[in-house]
């Protein structure tokens, strides 16, 4: 069985070459139509779906006077500006033909690398994906420096994923998955419909990046398959240059799968548990130290004490009464404002602090436990 036609939560990798119509510089609006519809059906069955769009510079190069030379940077970054206004509104109309909301979110792959802004943004997208809304994101190529000169968005989309808890990550491109040489150089090279293990022979197979507006290769999808598979989550590349690409490949449809390494869900909850040194401690009384043997998360009810000097997003550790450490989690709040809410329900969170912060002190998908659960 293919992984996704099991997958609940997808994301999905539109370069530019397949948004831009490089002959006009204008979008490919009857291509994203089919893109939505492939969509629609897949929310249809309960799914969730994440589009990462490339293709801003693209569509703004011709409408400022900027198609016959290689860009400063400064000029990707203005032109960006301009393109991702014409982006969203072409996702926007695209999605909306099947009744459906687009949300555009703008990253960088900082966003995903500080715990901070990584809590901030999956929370975010969470809640987009709850209100039933498509987020569509992009680089924020009008800020990015380093990011913005190797178009990675086969890395960010990847980052994207593991930031979800994506069960699959697709990246439509032009050519059908990994071959074992490039095929338009080596009429031997053999084409890999799975990859198991991404070896460094695996890495070598990688390219140079196509003509043309492209601007990622086989190799940022390579280095997108380390990050999604290492996160539990299953990866294709895939033909995006063909109507409703996402049917035609639940249909059968010739790509690469590249299988979730077998720990990766795992992978991060051991990083917190094991690499992180706690900032600093909550002490929480029976019935939280209950609630969290049986998987749950940890609410600002259940706790006594606040104890060091941290910061959200800063991992601490969870103590009973009697001093035992019970799990280790990233923190919603600092110190300070988890010290305000302790002892008090959810609801009551925005009269202390006078805003809404999250429910929960320490989300169980950044909690650890470091006691037996419970049965």
């Amino acid at each position: 069985m293919q992984p996704l036609s099991i997958a609940k939560r997808i994301v999905i990798k539109i370069g530019s070459a397949l948004v831009v119509d490089p002959r006009t510089a204008t979008p490919r609006t009857g291509w994203m139509a089919g893109v939505a519809a492939d969509v629609a059906a897949l929310r249809t069955e309960g799914r969730e779906v994440v589009l990462v769009s490339s293709g801003a510079v693209a569509l703004a190069r011709r409408a400022l006077g900027l198609t016959k030379r290689v860009l400063k940077l400064e000029e990707k970054q203005a032109a960006a500006a301009v393109g991702q206004i014409r982006l969203a509104g072409a996702w926007q109309e695209a999605l909306a033909g099947h009744g459906m909301n687009a949300a555009q979110v703008l990253l960088t792959l900082a966003e995903s690398e500080d715990r901070r802004r990584y809590l901030n943004a999956r929370a975010t997208l969470n809640t987009l994906l709850e209100l039933g809304c498509v987020p569509v994101i992009n680089e924020n190529d009008t800020v990015a420096t380093t990011e913005i000169r190797f178009g990675d968005n086969d890395r960010l989309a990847a980052r994207v994923a593991e930031m979800l808890g994506a069960d699959a990550l697709i990246l439509l491109s032009d050519i059908d998955g990994l071959y074992t040489a490039d095929p338009r150089k080596d009429a031997a090279a053999q084409h890999l419909p799975v990859v198991q293990e991404i070896t460094e022979g695996i890495m070598a197979m990688g390219g140079e990046p196509p003509p043309g507006y492209s601007s990622g290769g086989m190799r940022t999808k390579l280095l997108a398959a380390k990050v999604a598979t290492g996160a539990g989550c299953a990866m294709a590349i895939a033909r995006g240059d063909v109507a409703n690409p996402i049917a035609a490949l639940l249909a059968g449809g010739r790509c690469t799968w590249f299988l979730p390494a077998p720990e990766g869900r795992a992978a991060r909850k051991s990083w917190i548990a094991g690499s992180l040194a706690p900032a600093g401690t909550l002490v929480v009384d029976d019935g939280a130290a209950r609630a969290l043997r049986q998987g749950r998360s940890l609410l600002p009810a259940g706790v006594r004490q606040v104890l060091g000097a941290f910061q959200r997003g800063d991992a601490v550790s969870v103590r009973d009464a009697a001093g035992a450490e019970l799990a280790r989690g990233l923190s919603a709040y600092d110190a300070e404002d988890a010290a305000r809410i302790a002892g008090h329900r959810s609801g009551e969170i925005e009269a202390i602090l006078g805003w809404r912060g999250r429910d929960e002190v320490i989300h169980r998908d950044d909690l650890v436990l470091l006691v037996p659960p419970a049965h």
